[in-house]
């Protein structure tokens, strides 16, 4: 139902998970943890598979947080659950309230899960291509520090990604990273199709990650198009013509 990465889950105090599409009650096309309130899956089977989440995570179900993702780089520091319907549109959570869920959704864009415990804040960040570009990890680790947390004593597991092998971007995707710096050529490699080529989206947001001066940084390495009965995946039900897709959620909590 969900995956945790050691780094993470040895820390005192810290409950997190990147789960999975497995474990839930949705049916069809949602198989079965659609935690996604903007798929078409039915609303009353998301909230139970929220609340499953929920549980696994040892918090309330109604503190089980997520925001209305936009690809921003927007980060927020929250401290009680928003009113039903009046999530704001921002891509990173932040908190230093126990037993508050910060969660971000996903289906092959990158969801990052930050913890300091020393300073007791934790975050969720939703860093798809264009967020990452343009900087919400640098947005989150922000908020986090006016919490009071460290950049040393942050520990950030990339959680599952779409990977380079089934990304494949055109070459003006390609000019806009190498336009702004042309180091960021190396996350490119030879595309199958001519004016195409690969995007590394994981080691592109693992090096935003280590080169902001994180403790630890590390990438879980699961991609979401290429295992397809653990994850859903966006790119996948678009070449496959399906009618929707679900979105897998990461959650992070002070307990």
């Amino acid at each position: 139902m969900h995956i945790e990465h050691i780094a993470l889950s040895e820390l005192p105090g810290i409950q997190h998970g990147f789960f999975t599409r497995n474990g839930g009650t949705s049916s069809a096309t949602y198989h079965s943890l659609n935690c996604g309130y903007g798929s078409e899956d039915d609303a009353e089977q998301v909230r139970q598979n929220r609340a499953r989440v929920a549980e696994t995570m040892q918090v309330a179900e109604d503190k089980l947080v997520t925001a209305y993702q936009v690809h921003s780089p927007d980060a927020l520091v929250i401290d009680a659950p928003f009113v039903p319907g009046k999530a704001p549109k921002v891509d990173a959570l932040v908190t230093a309230e126990k037993g508050l869920a910060v969660a971000i959704l996903t289906a092959d864009c990158g969801p990052i899960l930050f913890a300091d415990p020393k300073a007791g804040v934790v975050a969720a960040a939703h860093a798809g291509w264009r967020g990452a570009f343009e900087g919400v990890i640098e947005t989150t680790l922000a908020r986090m520090t006016e919490l009071g947390a460290n950049r040393r004593d942050i520990t950030a597991i990339l959680g599952p990604t779409i990977s380079r092998p089934s990304y494949e971007v055109d070459q003006g995707f390609k000019d806009r990273f190498t336009t702004r710096d042309a180091t960021f050529e190396r996350f490119f490699s030879d595309g199958t199709r001519d004016g195409h080529v690969q995007f590394d989206l994981p080691a592109f947001i693992l090096s935003r990650l280590q080169e902001s001066g994180l403790g630890t940084a590390i990438n879980l390495d699961r991609c979401t198009y290429a295992e397809e009965d653990q994850f859903f995946s966006y790119r996948r039900s678009t070449h496959r013509s399906e009618p929707d897709y679900g979105r897998q959620i990461s959650a992070i909590a002070l307990i």
